[in-house]
């Protein structure tokens, strides 16, 4: 099992989220319980988000793709532990299945994707629970001509989209990841649609052995995910494929407000921030077995609805700055479908402290020749075994 260490000296009154990305290549042999878990604990190893969701698993389609985990040390009202200034510490674990032998699973890299962003308290703490009345109704997807836009291959480098009817092809096995400005008071809302398929694969439905002889049917072929901006997970909904046009469309989520945080659902929750949203589509390998492996069409109908609100004063500014909040620019980056690095001319950066707040540490672990090998934050740290590390701008991004 792999493991990395990474070390974090927060102040106490701040809230810090790290989220770990993983991304096998796309013919990494993955299982059900195959996946990467993170968590963030005090000097004493004692966890700071235990009911947190803090894994993340490949299930049921066992399709190799990115996936992302996250967790937080959050200050405030009802927290009791992990709250005072100083040292913290981020443990990152990749897992596997238990009892089996995987020799690719076992002896292949992936390549990581680590962000970690700080939000201070509000000047004014107000009402601890979540706004009572929003419409939950299934909104009515945007319609008119679709503009094409393709897609990036994960957070670091996901392509904008605003409201609006936009298009792509995707190829069986592939992820591609986009993101949409979101601001205080607004209401996010996507559907994904698939396109038909002419072509057949080679594979005979439920065998997959032998020449193509019938459409087949894929489940969970289409998989689309919901990320907020710190990238953790709102929701997801997948699709059945069988060679027809299909469509598929994430639940009614409520406006963008700072008090979803204190609501029961993880989804209702998840809508805690205004910034960046990032939609991600995943379409199952297995489609080429049974279609063939031309791309196929696909449609992402995005709908933003309200006027912006006013969210909260922070007593502090939030880093990276641009994580929780919405510009005129960010706006306009997102109809030009920019990706980050090119709307981010500094890397993100929000002041010298940016590049202090994460550092890496030997994978011996806390206590074992503890060696820091780079400044993280908004630094991306490339680090491969046996291998010298080198730091740049950009989201931290490394391999185990």
């Amino acid at each position: 099992m792999g493991q990395r260490f990474y070390r974090l000296e927060l102040t106490g009154v701040e809230n810090a989220y790290v989220s770990v990305t993983a991304l096998p290549k796309a013919d990494a042999d993955v299982s059900y319980a195959d996946g990467v878990e993170v968590s963030v604990q005090d000097s004493d190893g004692n966890n700071c988000s235990p009911l947190d969701a803090e894994e993340a698993r490949f299930g049921s389609s066992e399709s190799p793709r990115p996936i992302t985990a996250t967790a937080a040390r959050r200050v405030g009202h009802g927290e009791k532990s992990c709250t005072g200034a100083g040292t913290y510490y981020v443990l990152v674990e990749r897992t596997r299945s238990s009892g089996t032998v995987r020799s690719t699973t076992t002896r292949e890299d992936w390549d990581l994707e680590l962000h970690v962003a700080s939000e201070p308290v509000p000047r004014r703490q107000g009402g601890t629970a979540p706004p009572r009345a929003w419409d939950s109704a299934s909104p009515v997807p945007p319609t008119g001509e679709r503009t094409l836009r393709e897609g990036g291959t994960s957070f670091n480098d996901a392509r904008g989209l605003g409201k609006g009817v936009w298009g792509a092809a995707i190829e069986p096995g592939e992820t591609l990841f986009y993101r949409v400005p979101v601001d205080w008071g607004q209401q996010l809302s996507v559907a994904a649609e698939l396109g038909s398929s002419s072509g057949r694969g080679t594979g005979t439905g439920a065998t997959g052995a032998g020449p193509g002889r019938d459409r087949g049917y894929v489940s969970s072929a289409l998989v689309t995910s919901l990320h907020n901006p710190v990238r953790a997970e709102v929701e997801d909904s997948d699709t059945a494929y069988d060679g027809e046009q299909k469509s598929s469309s994430l639940k009614p989520l409520p406006p963008v407000a700072y008090e979803n945080r204190f609501a029961l659902t993880d989804e209702v929750a998840a809508m805690r921030f205004a910034g960046w949203y990032y939609v991600s589509v995943h379409l199952s390998p297995d489609v080429a077995e049974k279609f063939g492996e031309a791309p196929l069409d696909l449609t992402l109908r995005v709908d933003v609805d309200g006027a912006p609100r006013r969210g909260p004063v922070y007593a502090g500014s939030p880093r990276p700055a641009d994580d929780f909040g919405v510009s005129e620019q960010d706006a306009e980056a997102a109809q030009r479908g920019e990706t980050a690095a090119a709307g981010d001319g500094d890397g993100g950066g929000g002041g010298e402290r940016d590049h202090e707040l994460m550092a890496v540490i030997a994978a011996g672990g806390i206590g074992a020749g503890v060696v820091l090998l780079g400044i993280l934050g908004v630094w991306t740290l490339v680090a491969r075994r046996g291998a010298r590390a080198t730091a740049r701008f950009g989201p931290p991004h490394e391999r185990f």
